[in-house]
């Protein structure tokens, strides 16, 4: 392990092992102080944040996009602030954290036992939408995470989120596939952060006026076992409840072939993500390069994504 990778994983587990016992109102000073001082150093998480934003507010004028960025990074920091903090939240405070919209295609489609998909893109905080549905739903769930490095943050990662109630299947590997449509085939629900496609067998999309690459995973995964495949986006406003919504589902193509209808479906999951991002662009925490003509060329791996 490289002393870079050693300092990573130290820094994560001093997060998880101290600010979880800060008073709710000390850590979310704290997140606000790191948030500001990490976008005065305009590194190139910042800069990159900043350039996607204005793809999705197009037009915006330099003093609109940094607003937007600073406000980006303070949604951002929330993130970490509430997910290091999750593992001491009591389950009331976890069922009053978020306060859903449109639950019930989520829950008819439970109860009809036909496997349920929510696909998300990295809106808001999808660690406490997850630990709202093992808790306040009762209903446990299977995802996948990229594997990090060092390998100890990877483990760090996958202890966190099991001890939320989630099932954690590494992104690499091949098996992951398999065992997600095992577990819908099954009546079980799967959940996919899946607006940022960490492979070269991705699907092209129209997003906001220019193409990405999003990953296949969810729509194939609907159209080999059934599943009912439902988009979510998630918000913050200037409550301590974050906000969401489950979009009605994504239906299967009647006709074409299967590339087709994978194309069809993942461009659906793009549109329902755009409507999220464009009217809360500042809780979309993309850091990295997502349209094709910002990438670099990265080797093939699997179909589904996730954030770290």
């Amino acid at each position: 392990m490289s002393a870079q990778e050693r300092l990573t994983d130290a820094l994560y587990g001093l997060g998880w092992g101290t600010v979880k016992k800060l008073p709710e109102p000390v850590a979310v000073r704290l997140g606000r102080t790191i948030a500001d001082l990490a976008w005065k150093q305009r590194g190139k998480g910042v800069k990159r944040l900043e350039s996607n934003y204005a793809r999705v507010v197009p037009g915006a004028s330099p003093e609109r996009l940094a607003e937007l960025s600073r406000a980006g990074m303070r949604s951002y920091l929330r993130y970490w602030m509430e997910s290091f903090r999750l593992p001491a939240w009591s389950p009331e405070r976890i069922k009053n954290g978020f306060d859903p919209k449109d639950v019930h295609y989520l829950t008819d489609g439970l109860a009809s036992d036909q496997g349920v998909i929510l696909a998300l893109p990295h809106l808001g905080n999808w660690d406490l939408a997850g630990a709202w549905v093992t808790t306040q739903l009762q209903t446990p769930f299977t995802t996948v995470a990229e594997r990090l490095k060092p390998e100890t943050l990877y483990d760090r990662f996958v202890a966190y989120r099991e001890g939320l109630g989630m099932e954690v299947l590494p992104h690499s590997g091949g098996s992951a596939f398999g065992t997600l449509a095992r577990r819908l085939r099954d009546g079980g629900l799967v959940c996919l952060v899946a607006d940022r496609d960490l492979s070269a067998s991705g699907v092209e999309v129209d997003f906001f006026g220019a193409k990405a690459r999003m990953p296949a995973g969810p729509a194939l995964l609907a159209q080999q076992t059934g599943a009912l495949l439902l988009p979510v986006t998630l918000w913050y406003d200037d409550s301590p409840v974050m906000q969401g919504r489950v979009h009605p589902p994504v239906e299967v193509p009647e006709s074409g072939a299967r590339a087709e209808k994978t194309s069809v479906m993942t461009q659906a999951l793009a549109d329902a993500y755009a409507s999220g991002i464009a009217e809360h662009p500042e809780d979309w925490h993309m850091l990295q390069r997502l349209w094709l003509d910002d990438l670099e060329p990265r080797p093939a791996d699997s179909p589904a994504g996730e954030r770290p």
